[in-house]
């Protein structure tokens, strides 16, 4: 069924949350926020004060998530709050007929992400993880090229989520981050989907093919507990804190096609940003790191001397450029992240007013989020191998 426009209800204002509703969800047309919700009263003051100055209306705000599923204005939900809590919330609003997008994050067990599944196919309200990587300019034009064959057979795909986080877990009660206490009791591979998301499409992950068993294993522990005290003191509160998360977590997926996928945690050492996004076929591979594309057969004179081709994938974007970023480019690139957002959120609204499938369904996030609980298993378990649910209970063979 087709609508006009979805009225809009928001649940989290953190950072992530307050950043996406002033450079993306307002701006979008057919989209009308019409609730508010954060735990936090000066959060949900807030985000009612920027709606209501673009808008010009103000928002029904609340400090309980249940009120904006039950609010009758409300018929799409956006969640962007912690962790712990975004599969709970999204089964409530789907039971209760709301649409949800749901902001990225891991699993705490593989249950909930049976219990998510559960909901959806007892209901069919549309679930959608907005998994901005997926809409990454060069992971799609990776993607694109591995469609047209330029990559020949894909047989291996990395990724991680390289990222120096240590301002952001020690400054947790500051911040009132989330991470903070996730990073002190637990270890895994907390954060998959910006890395596996676009890893996934690529290797046609629920659609002809599936991922079946991991491998996870994990560093010790010392980058936090070192930034502590050499940046914030002895006297701070976490100076002694035993945090449980690893520095670096590597975790290795074989899938049903014959294909392997290595992700890689690095969030508490000293770093620059990366998704080390690679994809290798027998053709050629793009490797993220280097910006570039290796062809077989036109680039073996560079074996040893590649740094002369470090940059080469802009030029071969002019061919092989995703049609949606084409398209996107030249109505002009907006929203934050490079504009992965407003691609990802753009598509999830589209879905909705359409009545179309959701292009990451409730098979996609299930399986995507259980990579969590199941690395903790595998780490805690010495890295032994961990089977994989499959949530299409068969049907990703002819899906």
């Amino acid at each position: 069924m087709k609508r006009d426009k979805l009225n809009v209800g928001i649940i989290g204002y953190g950072s992530r949350g307050l950043g996406l509703l002033e450079s993306v969800i307002l701006a979008l047309e057919k989209v009308n926020v019409t609730a508010v919700c954060d735990s936090y009263e000066d959060r949900a003051e807030q985000a009612a004060e920027t709606v209501e100055r673009v808008q010009g209306k103000r928002p029904d705000v609340t400090l309980d998530y249940k009120k904006v599923i039950s609010n009758p204005n409300v018929d799409t939900i956006i969640i962007t709050c912690a962790w712990e809590d975004h599969i709970k919330i999204a089964i409530e609003a789907i039971r209760a007929g709301k649409a949800v997008g749901m902001e990225v994050g891991g699993a705490y067990t593989v249950e909930q992400c049976w219990d998510l599944v559960r909901a959806y196919e007892e209901t069919k309200v549309p679930i959608m993880m907005l998994e901005n990587c997926c809409y990454g300019r060069r992971e799609m034009m990776a993607m694109h090229m591995a469609e047209l064959g330029v990559l020949g057979t894909i047989v291996h795909c990395k990724g991680g989520y390289h990222h120096d986080l240590r301002d952001e877990v020690s400054g947790g009660e500051k911040y009132r981050h989330y991470r903070l206490r996730n990073y002190l009791n637990r270890n895994c591979e907390n954060y998959p989907t910006h890395e596996l998301g676009p890893i996934a499409q690529l290797l046609h992950i629920n659609r002809g093919n599936r991922m079946v068993s991991l491998t996870s294993t994990s560093s010790k522990a010392v980058g936090l507990h070192e930034y502590v005290n050499d940046r914030l003191g002895a006297e701070h509160s976490l100076a002694n804190a035993e945090f449980a998360q690893g520095d670096v977590v590597t975790t290795v997926i074989k899938c049903a096609g014959g294909e392997t996928i290595t992700l890689t945690l690095d969030t508490t050492l000293p770093r620059f940003y990366s998704r080390d996004f690679t994809v290798r076929g027998t053709k050629g591979m793009y490797e993220e790191a280097t910006d570039s594309v290796f062809l077989d057969k036109v680039h073996e004179e560079y074996d040893f001397k590649w740094k002369e081709q470090w940059g080469n994938a802009e030029k071969y974007s002019e061919e092989y450029e995703h049609p949606m970023w084409k398209a996107y480019k030249e109505e002009g690139v907006r929203g934050s992240h490079d504009g992965m957002d407003w691609l990802v959120f753009r598509e999830f609204f589209d879905s909705i007013l359409n009545g179309t499938p959701c292009p990451i369904d409730v098979y996609d996030t299930a399986a995507w989020m259980c990579i969590t609980a199941l690395t903790e298993e595998s780490i805690a378990l010495g890295g032994k191998p961990v089977m994989i649910p499959d949530f299409t209970k068969g049907a990703w063979i002819t899906r």
